[in-house]
């Protein structure tokens, strides 16, 4: 806590006032190619300025082309030697994810980072177009779904270039928070008892718990591939719609523990470039250093139980 409110560098020499151009300044990102979800606001976008300033090839997967295109062109008039594309990825439909992962893969180009920045948050109860409950859909199971129809392509990208490949989650502290025993396997979908709050601590519970889980099961077949999860920090962006007016509340009093959007991609432009992690897997970064979540994030066997549990809702839903 001392360190987020006063910004003093951790043991990597970064801390919570870093911004992403700090953290990546020297880094040349030419020989690789980047998918990043959510990629045209707030810290997405961010990031995505960041990588293509570093002269990564990145392509944006996201919901709203309309924004995604201004958001290429904010890119573009900052830097017009930007390689940027834009694709249409609803997270909430499995269909959406396929037709975007079937499109990538079509092109024939590699993959070196994928980052799984999009979310929703604190949203009203609602299921997906696939009968899942939203945040859980959106967080999680359609970045589980994209992460494992990309994944054959990274193993290949990585063979061949003999680049470590990097699949970077984005999380929360909110993962903290979440529904008793962290997952409601059985309930996934209730509504009597549903809570915004909860339900996003629980996507953002299994996004660790995803991570850690591919980060294990990778060491164990030998791919030169690392996965890791960051909490951006507590930044105002359009994650907030649902709750903007008790968030800024929120802020006011607590307005020394906010970031700016420069501060709140640093961790995730961190952990998907810098050198210094090179072969760290399986861990959890916040303020550009790493830190030890709650104790279901670490938790093997429910780690090993949500990634069955995924595969077995994605084939109930698509069979439907």
């Amino acid at each position: 806590m001392f360190r987020l409110i006063t910004g003093i560098p951790g043991p990597t020499g970064f801390g919570s006032a870093s911004t992403a151009e700090q953290v990546t300044q020297g880094i040349d990102a030419t020989s690789l190619t980047v998918i990043i979800t959510g990629g045209a606001s707030g810290i997405g976008l961010e990031t995505s300025r960041i990588l293509a300033q570093r002269n990564a090839h990145v392509i944006i997967g996201a919901r709203n082309m309309e924004a995604a295109n201004e958001a290429k062109q904010l890119i573009l008039k900052d830097n017009n030697n930007a390689r940027i594309d834009i694709f249409k990825l609803n997270l909430a439909s499995l269909k959406s994810v396929k037709a975007f992962a079937d499109h990538f893969i079509s092109l024939n180009l590699p993959l070196n980072i994928l980052i799984n920045n999009a979310g929703i948050m604190f949203c009203p109860y609602q299921l997906s177009e696939d009968g899942i409950e939203m945040q859980f859909a959106t967080n999680h199971i359609g970045h589980f779904y994209l992460t494992s129809l990309l994944l054959d392509k990274m193993k290949e990208t990585a063979k061949s270039t003999g680049i470590e490949g990097r699949i970077v989650n984005l999380s929360s502290v909110a993962h903290i928070y979440t529904y008793n025993k962290g997952i409601r396997f059985e309930r996934i979908n209730e509504k009597t008892s549903y809570s915004d709050k909860k339900a996003y601590g629980q996507s953002k519970l299994a996004n660790i718990l995803h991570a850690n889980e591919l980060a294990r099961r990778l060491q164990a077949e030998g791919v030169n591939i690392t996965v890791n999860t960051v909490h951006p920090g507590l930044i105002m962006t359009n994650l907030f719609k649902h709750s903007a007016i008790s968030m800024r509340i929120l802020k006011f009093f607590t307005c020394i523990l906010w970031k700016n959007v420069p501060q709140g991609a640093a961790t995730t432009c961190y952990v998907a470039l810098h050198p210094k992690i090179k072969g760290v897997s399986g861990k959890y970064f916040m303020d550009c250093n790493e830190f030890k979540p709650s104790r279901l994030a670490t938790d093997e066997a429910l780690a090993k139980k949500l990634w069955d549990f995924s595969n077995k809702l994605i084939d109930a839903a698509q069979s439907t």
